[in-house]
């Protein structure tokens, strides 16, 4: 039988054990496309940054004023008529991610509320990732924004790009994530964003599509194993790793420009169909960056 890492918290133990219960084991090898950093027992927030450098002799760039979640729109691999469609203020924003300020507010949906704290109490404050506001109190003075290059020290080209978000009003951790594009055995190129978690991650694949107007649409929505939708990785007590697909929880990211030629956002998670809230954003490129 295999059983999680047992030197960590007993909450942690316990779901990384319903993981292992409920999902598959993997190789490596035959998952790139899912493969993603994994968290350290008792770090928190973006202290895996630092592990990861370390452990693969990367130089970490922080304070960046230019640079994206993505090098080039092209990594996505849309067609033609979907790359010429595609909003150019989109796509300066997926390319120049640094140069943007966030301004957020979210609707949840009541009853659902109850579980978000809920998760917030058990995991999220502790661990300082995956952190839903829970009001709007706590976003109105906006979010801090900072873009982390990690990088080969001889080609300087970037290996990973996190991307963490922290409450202005707290200093509460948001996300930690680190954000690239993968292959999924469909052939289908998303985007793929994970939570470094102790012993595994969350690992949410986006598939991307070109609205009518323009507008960017990414969902992680599909039935089985391979598509695009939110994972879960452990790491065991063996150093076997399992991945559980869930199949019930799944992401909508719309990102258009409105009326007024403003950027925006709206990013809805769904639970069982039901929403369980939607967070819009407003994206602005700040006064002092560049064209």
């Amino acid at each position: 039988m295999n059983i999680a890492y047992r030197s960590q918290h007993f909450q942690d133990w316990a779901s990384q054990q319903w993981n292992i219960w409920r999902g598959q084991r993997i190789a490596p090898e035959d998952a790139p496309w899912l493969m993603g950093p994994c968290g350290e027992v008792g770090a928190q927030a973006d202290e895996f940054i630092t592990t990861i450098a370390a452990d693969e002799d990367l130089t970490v760039d922080r304070n960046l004023k230019t640079g994206g979640l993505l090098s080039s729109i092209q990594d996505l691999e849309l067609s033609t008529s979907e790359t010429e469609r595609l909003r150019p203020e989109i796509i300066d924003f997926y390319e120049n991610t640094a140069a943007y300020e966030l301004d957020l507010k979210i609707e949840w949906r009541s009853y659902f509320s109850v579980f978000g704290r809920l998760v917030s109490f058990l995991y999220s404050n502790r661990l300082k990732q995956l952190n839903f506001p829970m009001n709007q109190q706590e976003l109105s003075d906006g979010i801090n924004s900072e873009v982390v290059a990690l990088r080969d020290p001889t080609s300087g080209k970037a290996k990973y790009t996190a991307w963490y978000r922290t409450f202005i009003s707290s200093g509460r951790v948001l996300y930690s994530g680190i954000y690239s594009t993968c292959k999924l055995p469909s052939g289908k190129v998303c985007i793929k964003a994970v939570f470094p978690l102790p012993r595994g991650n969350a690992t949410v694949i986006l598939e991307p599509a070109v609205g009518a107007n323009g507008e960017l649409c990414l969902t992680s929505s599909g039935k089985k194993y391979g598509d695009p939708g939110f994972y879960f990785l452990v790491n065991d007590s063996k150093d076997c790793h399992w991945a559980q697909y869930i199949r019930s929880f799944r992401e909508c990211l719309n990102v258009f420009v409105d009326k007024t030629g403003k950027l925006r956002a709206e990013h809805t998670i769904t639970l069982w169909k039901q929403r369980v809230f939607t967070i819009f954003f407003k994206l602005s490129r700040r006064e002092n960056s560049c064209s």
